[in-house]
């Protein structure tokens, strides 16, 4: 019984490489709820409840940022430490985590675990995994580690704060950010440092940095040493798609934000002209599915929050920290809109012709992420008493892991976060990789139909 137990097991979890990554978040998650819902776990020794419980880890794991209860109050520092832990594990990937350590502990990996590292860091080839787990882990080290001193500095001797309380705050703030995970230990997020650079561009950074997607930071480290011995740079295609886009957005983001909220007596108003053009480029940013906020979300235009939510429906970079459709896929869907409009039979981005999958991969990407956004916001419309485009936003918010909330995340009735937590799930593992983990087995057809065009339009 236990053998055939096993079997079954291994069929419907391990034989799939995307498939066993989704069971690894998912018990990620259920071990996290499990610690978090320990007396320990809360400031005040009480056992948490398991939905807050669940609901917290859900939004670490997924790196979302979104909290039931304020995490610097309700959490104790065993909580707080479990919360960072569920950053990390979740932002780096189970399953890289997983497989990197297998590879320094026995200095090899087993074929299943290639392939599943492989399918979770979008390495090119078998051959990639092994240099890519080492630059996903360095990268991550330094990055964090150079944040974390930069801030633990600046509250040191910009706020006074003790020297270990100073540290504390810094390498959390920073593994939140660099994860895109949003989590912050101050009630209020990064409003009181609203008009300090010092705090928020390199938090802003980090975001960027760990939005933009380890193959493509890999990437541009090894070509510029390659640059430097050889003079050429030679960036792939998705590099400079996710380079270009990511600061097109960026730009698009920034400009918008102050141009709708420059007159706003409750987020710009109060600011001058340098502290808004620093809070638009902040928000912009963080809108990437970051979470930090500094400036009130819930006192913005309409306007602005539509806006916001495009940003964050689009998300970051692919095999990174950040959530959304990602912005590749935004730039595929562009370039077949062009190249339809202008007549052409197949699109051409920057020299190169994109294979007619990569169009149906971004146009289901797309459209299943619309299908989750739009059911999940129906259904809590349903038990939610809160205006559409508060709850829109809290929607988007959580499919793209952002965490970013007009403030009705903590007035959620328990059937409310339950949809909050399945919709960060499917958000934070992605529409395609979570039907794939479904299916059975790849179909192929033997044989052709005939050919007919439907009227579009």
């Amino acid at each position: 019984m236990a053998g055939r137990v096993a079997r079954v097991w291994q069929k419907l979890f391990t034989t799939h490489p995307a498939r066993t990554v989704v069971m690894a978040f998912a018990l990620a998650i259920l071990v996290g709820t499990a610690l978090l819902a320990l007396p320990v776990a809360s400031e005040d020794g009480a056992a948490t409840g398991l939905v807050t419980a669940l609901f917290t880890a859900t939004s670490a794991v997924c790196v979302t940022g979104l909290a039931v209860v304020d995490t610097g109050t309700y959490w104790s520092g065993f909580g707080e430490g479990v919360v960072l832990a569920l950053i990390q594990a979740g932002g780096f990937g189970i399953m890289t985590l997983a497989s990197l350590l297998a590879l320094l502990v026995s200095g090899k990996l087993r074929l299943r675990m290639q392939l599943t590292a492989q399918a979770e860091t979008k390495s090119l080839g078998i051959g990639d995994v092994r240099k890519v787990l080492i630059g996903v882990a360095g990268t991550t080290a330094a990055v964090e580690l150079a944040v974390g001193a930069w801030l633990a500095l600046r509250f040191r001797f910009g706020y006074g704060e003790p020297i270990g309380e100073s540290v504390y705050h810094g390498l959390f703030h920073a593994v939140s950010a660099f994860n895109n995970a949003g989590f912050g230990l101050r009630a209020d997020s990064l409003t009181r440092y609203a008009t300090d650079p010092w705090i928020t561009l390199p938090v802003a950074v980090a975001v960027i940095l760990g939005g933009i997607g380890f193959p493509v930071l890999l990437e541009v480290l090894r070509h510029r040493n390659r640059r430097r011995t050889t003079g050429r740079r030679g960036w792939s295609l998705h590099t400079k798609l996710t380079l270009v886009t990511t600061a097109a957005l960026l730009l698009t983001g920034t400009v918008l934000t102050g141009l709708l909220e420059w007159g706003n007596p409750g987020t710009l108003g109060p600011l001058h002209w340098g502290e808004k053009l620093l809070n638009s480029f902040f928000h912009s940013a963080m809108s990437r599915t970051a979470g930090f906020n500094a400036i009130d979300i819930g006192a913005m235009e309409a306007s602005t929050l539509l806006m916001t939510c495009t940003l964050m429906f689009i998300g970051g970079g692919s095999a990174g920290t950040a959530g959304g459709i990602k912005v590749t896929t935004f730039a595929v869907l562009a370039a077949a809109m062009v190249a339809e409009a202008r007549g052409e039979p197949h699109s051409i981005v920057m020299g190169r012709r994109l294979a007619p999958h990569a169009l149906r991969q971004a146009l289901t990407v797309a459209l299943l992420g619309v299908g989750f956004v739009t059911a999940a916001t129906l259904a809590l419309l349903t038990v939610v008493d809160a205006p559409f485009e508060a709850v829109l936003f809290e929607a988007v918010s959580a499919f793209g892991t952002v965490g970013l909330s007009t403030g009705i995340t903590g007035d959620l009735p328990v059937s409310g976060e339950l949809i909050v937590i399945l919709l960060m799930f499917v958000g934070r593992l992605g529409p395609v990789t979570l039907v794939s983990a479904l299916a059975l087995r790849e179909r192929t057809r033997r044989y052709e139909l005939p050919e007919e065009r439907p009227v579009i339009g």
